[in-house]
């Protein structure tokens, strides 16, 4: 290996003008890393490329873990031709010259192999003309997709086709990058050990944004320094964060803040908090989500939740940001530690289904109310007692339609506020069943 001070190698010619992420691209299954489990001995695309025989396939992961690299190898191990697009720039018009093409070839006796990136971005219309060639044969098609196929592509693209979940690439993965990029520029990447940790951060599992920053370094590191955390900053920017506020990370980190709030685990609950905030999504949704936590999770074992996460959102709405995150902090790690309940979400399930199930029973009439003579005459009120007037306060009349049998909805917790309202419904029972008695 080289001096660690010595000049950057320099290409000539078109390599010159690649960029690094491009001259190291893989040229053989084995020099794939970070998707063992797809190219592994006895792996999905191992076991293809021993059998000889190629499925359709969508490639789903982050970008920069090695999707269109993956898709260019096994069209080299296969005996078809070669085709990629990208559903960003292609149209309908593009599709039917491709399919043409690949009639042509069929009929003789060759197959073709077609990549789509970003095959998500093709509308339904677009998704739909696949089916044909896909289902017959004449062409093998691998797409590549950053968003969760469940909910952007076909339901019958997807049954013909075998969907692969790529990783995000690991340290140890974009370890074996900085080795491949310093045999390529001759000498070690200019960066202190406590410099290294703090690239991979910023890479956040994207090999080809690491390979992008690398290249900074080595053609901007002033000659013969090594560069601290400090100087790493000065050259590199930050990766965004891989969240759109429309897609399928927004709905994961939404789902791992309210189970981490219903698991009590408050500081897994500010982590995906700050994720979310740090990936750039409004406040006043995480707000709103909040608040349903708090009657959906939490309910009657502690009423005062829900007006906690009321008060936070409006203390957003006056202080704005960033000072208003706070309150939504504290709101937050007060559901994370309150104790947790959804017998409200289940009484008020459960008495939706039984008036669902019941139709339009009318009231006893002992509770109704009787302006008039006709509805006295037909016992609209009779024989209603004012609970207030009663010994106990309590009547223990019926107040479920005489057709309906008595059902218990609501059937609290014995945590925090509910474990009185508990004792409460308990005296209530037992007060009603000794009044029915008589």
């Amino acid at each position: 290996m080289a001096d660690l001070f010595q000049t950057p190698i320099q290409n000539n010619g078109a390599d010159n003008l690649r960029p690094l992420s491009d001259l190291l691209r893989p040229q053989s299954l084995s020099e794939v890393v970070g998707q063992d489990h797809l190219i592994a001995p006895n792996a999905p695309l191992s076991r293809m490329i021993e059998n000889r025989r190629l499925s359709s396939m969508i490639f789903w992961g982050p970008p920069g873990c090695g999707k269109t690299t993956l898709a260019r190898l096994m069209a080299d191990h296969s005996d078809c031709q070669f085709e990629q697009i990208s559903a960003i720039f292609s149209g309908v018009a593009d599709l039917k010259k491709v399919f043409e093409a690949a009639k042509f070839r069929k009929s003789q006796g060759k197959g073709t192999l077609l990549f789509v990136d970003e095959i998500h971005r093709f509308n339904k219309a677009q998704q739909d003309a696949f089916l044909p060639v896909v289902e017959d044969g004449t062409i093998i098609l691998i797409g590549a997709t950053t968003e969760n196929p469940s909910f952007e592509l076909n339901a019958a693209l997807l049954s013909r086709c075998q969907v692969l979940v790529l990783k995000r690439l690991d340290d140890a993965a974009l370890d074996a990058l900085i080795l491949r990029a310093e045999a390529h520029f001759g000498h070690k990447i200019p960066l202190a050990a406590e410099a290294i940790d703090p690239l991979k951060a910023l890479a956040d599992g994207d090999g080809r944004y690491f390979l992008t920053m690398i290249e900074q370094i080595y053609n901007q590191a002033p000659a013969g320094k090594i560069l601290d955390a400090a100087g790493l900053f000065a050259i590199v920017q930050k990766r965004a964060p891989l969240y759109d506020k429309g897609d399928d990370g927004h709905y994961n980190l939404i789902s791992a803040l309210h189970k981490s709030v219903r698991g009590s685990d408050v500081n897994a609950a500010l982590y995906w908090f700050a994720r979310m905030l740090d990936g750039g999504e409004d406040p006043r949704y995480i707000a709103r989500r909040m608040i349903r936590m708090a009657v959906e999770d939490i309910g009657l074992a502690d009423p005062m939740a829900h007006l906690q996460c009321v008060a936070a959102a409006e203390t957003f709405e006056r202080l704005g940001s960033p000072e208003g995150e706070l309150a939504l902090s504290q709101a937050l790690i007060y559901l994370a530690t309150a104790p947790k309940s959804n017998a409200n979400y289940v009484a008020y399930n459960n008495a939706r289904a039984a008036a669902q199930k019941h139709g339009s029973l009318m009231p006893p009439k002992h509770i109704l109310n009787a302006p008039t003579k006709l509805m006295k005459a037909e016992g609209y009120g009779a024989g209603y007692q004012y609970d207030p007037d009663t010994k106990d306060g309590f009547s223990g009349q019926n107040y479920f339609p005489d057709a309906m049998p008595r059902q218990d909805f609501y059937v609290p917790v014995e945590r925090g506020f509910e474990r009185d309202i508990n004792k409460r419904l308990e005296y209530w029972d037992r007060l009603r069943k000794e009044k029915n008695k008589r």
